[in-house]
């Protein structure tokens, strides 16, 4: 290899002794070198951060340009996850829409059931016939699965700072959760349990007992996670400051949920657009003046134990309706209801043995019917309608239009994750390139939802 010539480390050959080459190292002047590369700062460095998984929210790909460490601009290019859900729906029938909508954030699949159902609901002109069992059970399951997705949120934010034991903490709370919904829906997630009119089936016996016994298991994780995470002045130093978004920045920005509440409004749909009946339960909405990374995983925290004052409250209310016998979970219009009377066993979820011999034995008018609903679906009168749920990560929107047929003409959602996503250049900009990790795991982004 030839020596080089030139430049502040360059070498010049002195002469062979014993057959080896001799070098000596000779400088060059540092205030041309200082010079040359003021000439050339208007030259950018881009690096792409991704699109592989860089921070385990999904498939995003972030353009970073760089000044040596320091992040100057930060751009989000998104699309590699598109599925594709909103124009899948159209082809549909409004029942089989949930099975789509579902996948979008798989980390919160209940709450875009919700959000599509209720809206569904507004348009058949059914919102209050809709059994008020139904609507606990939809509450209760949306307030366990916001406490899951904060774990995840948390446990991977604490992964991608290389502590996985955090991650593993999180998990294994989430299970107890997972547990729960399998017992309920048969599935773990993208549940397809809630449907328009109410629920596929009531809870199965002693749910409510399960639910009470995972409760302290779930709040030992949470603690557990406080405990290592809060006071750790690693963690703490590296989230303090970071991600910065003052609340003029978050509203301007259209971002929402715990990156608002961070900054100091006390915004959640729960209390300033109540649905399912959440104007009638006692919990409070945690806040922040912090505006950075650290006072979104305090509101996280904060967040899962006021959803564990709401679960058991559902619970009360629950057990006081199971003294009184059994109560419907699906409205009362068999036009509407479908599909018809599930269960829950051993070989995963159909229906019950005893609606089987009913519409296959007694009722050929039954199994028409039932036919008929699987197939074509029920009509939805003409109009269009929107309506919003406080998803984990802030306002799950829901526009849909309806032709007056058994499918949907439209159907949008405002998904959380693609609004906040808009952040992250707020965010990073300023700061090193490996804040920029810790200001994606704090806005905790799933790109299910966003791509859509």
């Amino acid at each position: 290899m030839a020596a080089p010539t030139t430049g502040p480390s360059a070498t010049a050959p002195i002469g062979d002794t014993g057959g080896a080459r001799e070098y000596v190292a000779t400088g060059a002047d540092w205030d041309e070198i200082a010079e040359d590369a003021h000439a050339h700062a208007d030259e950018r460095i881009v690096v792409n951060m991704g699109p592989q998984h860089p921070s385990t929210h999904g498939v995003l790909r972030l353009v970073l340009e760089i000044d040596g460490e320091t992040v100057t601009e930060t751009r989000a290019g998104i699309g590699f996850l598109h599925t594709g859900i909103e124009k899948n729906m159209e082809y549909r029938t409004w029942t089989q829409g949930v099975s789509f909508c579902t996948r979008m954030d798989y980390l919160a699949p209940l709450f875009q059931e919700a959000a599509y159902c209720l809206a569904t609901e507004k348009l058949l002109g059914i919102t209050e016939d809709v059994p008020e069992r139904a609507t606990l059970i939809r509450v209760l399951m949306m307030e366990l699965n916001r406490i899951g997705s904060h774990l995840v949120a948390i446990g991977t934010g604490g992964n991608e700072l290389g502590a996985t034991t955090v991650m593993t903490i999180g998990f294994t709370g989430r299970e107890e959760i997972l547990r729960i919904f399998e017992a309920i829906t048969g599935l773990r997630m993208n549940h397809e349990y809630i449907r328009p009119g109410g629920v596929v089936t009531d809870l199965p016996a002693g749910c409510t007992q399960m639910v009470r016994d995972a409760i302290p298991k779930i709040r030992h994780r949470i603690s557990q996670l406080e405990k290592i995470l809060l006071k750790n002045p690693i963690f703490v130093g590296r989230l303090k400051g970071v991600g910065y978004l003052p609340l003029a920045g978050a509203m301007a920005l259209g971002a929402a949920g715990p990156i608002l509440r961070s900054a100091g409004m006390p915004f959640d749909l729960r209390r300033a657009q109540p649905y399912c009946g959440y104007e009638n339960y006692d919990f409070e909405v945690p806040t922040s003046t912090d505006a950075d990374a650290f006072a979104r995983v305090e509101i996280r925290f904060k967040e899962m134990r006021e959803s564990l004052k709401i679960v058991q409250q559902v619970l009360d209310r629950l057990e006081a309706q199971d003294r009184k016998g059994k109560q419907p979970v699906m409205v009362a219009d068999k036009r509407i209801a479908w599909p018809a009377q599930l269960s829950v066993g051993s070989d995963g979820q159909g229906n019950s043995l005893e609606h089987i011999r009913k519409i296959m034995n007694n009722s050929m008018e039954a199994l028409i019917h039932h036919f008929k609903l699987v197939t074509e679906g029920f009509k939805v009168p003409a109009g269009q309608v929107y309506q919003q749920v406080e998803h984990p990560k802030g306002p799950l929107g829901v526009h849909l239009v309806s032709a007056g047929g058994t499918r949907p003409y439209r159907a949008h959602f405002r998904d959380p994750s693609f609004n906040n996503l808009q952040t992250v250049g707020m965010m990073c900009e300023g700061g090193t390139i490996a804040d920029v990790v810790v200001a994606v795991a704090s806005i905790d982004p799933v790109m299910g939802g966003v791509d859509r």
